[in-house]
């Protein structure tokens, strides 16, 4: 798939670490119609690939994205009508779902400026390391719109009603230290760390067993829309399921054995 790829570029390691990098640095790779749809098709990749176990998402040059690309974008052209723009902006909806139902551990690896649905791509992510240089802001409202890529969603999970309010009325960029203060970021770097510190820490990830770490994923997404009870049922019925997994017996064995697990998703 890679070599149709026209706005991004995609590598993978020999850990099942994927890093997709959005690729039009000149634009601080703002994500116009055709990223969407190669965003969606990789996403589509990854979660059916028994060896990729981590996607880590970034940008080319000094940012991460500036958002859409509402140049040449029916959702952008007020003269096309409001069929075309939500024609258009169903398409952003359902990179945002494919990206949030991804079966599999995704990092957002921050480099610099994340705004408006670039933001919430950074914040669908299961963790978000940022350098020192990342900047942040729901921008939407100081463009005329209103939230989108799940930004109404993700926003109070995160970091509550109110402080998700704030963000969202006053479109304000906040820096990498404050978007911690917030709670939106999981780490800050230094810049010349950040591909350093993602790596280790996708490798980490990428290590454990691959089916166990999907279904955790899963269980902790929809924690919120399901009752105590029926999180319990959850759980019960994941973990009776890995008791009898091969990778829970490795598991077992390397502790007794005083050595490090080697899981391979059976």
């Amino acid at each position: 798939m890679e070599a149709r790829l026209e706005t991004l570029t995609v590598s993978r390691d020999d850990r099942g670490v994927v890093t997709l990098t959005m690729n039009r640095p000149e634009k601080k790779n703002a994500i116009n119609d055709r990223m969407w749809r190669e965003l969606a098709v990789v996403f589509d990749e990854v979660a059916d690939s028994r060896d990729d176990r981590v996607l880590v998402i970034t940008g080319a040059g000094d940012a991460f994205t500036s958002g859409a690309d509402l140049s040449g974008s029916e959702a952008g052209d007020v003269s096309s009508g409001a069929g075309a723009a939500l024609h258009s902006m169903r398409l952003v909806g359902r990179c945002a779902l494919r990206l949030h139902d991804l079966p599999k551990p995704t990092i957002a690896k921050v480099n610099g400026v994340a705004v408006g649905a670039g933001c919430n791509l950074a914040l669908g992510c299961d963790l978000i390391v940022v350098s020192d240089a990342a900047r942040f802001s729901e921008i939407f409202a100081r463009r005329g719109l209103s939230l989108d890529f799940g930004g109404s969603w993700l926003l109070p999970r995160l970091i509550g009603l109110h402080k998700a309010k704030e963000l969202a009325f006053l479109g304000d960029i906040i820096g990498a230290a404050e978007a911690e203060r917030f709670g939106i970021v999981n780490r800050v770097v230094p810049a010349a760390e950040l591909d350093a510190e993602v790596t280790a820490l996708a490798r980490r990830i990428a290590a454990q067993p691959p089916v166990q770490i999907s279904i955790t994923k899963k269980l902790l997404n929809q924690s919120m829309s399901v009752s105590m009870a029926e999180a319990l049922e959850f759980e019960d019925v994941a973990q009776s399921l890995a008791f009898s997994s091969r990778d829970t017996a490795e598991a077992m064995l390397a502790f007794f054995e005083k050595r490090d697990p080697e899981f391979t998703g059976e």
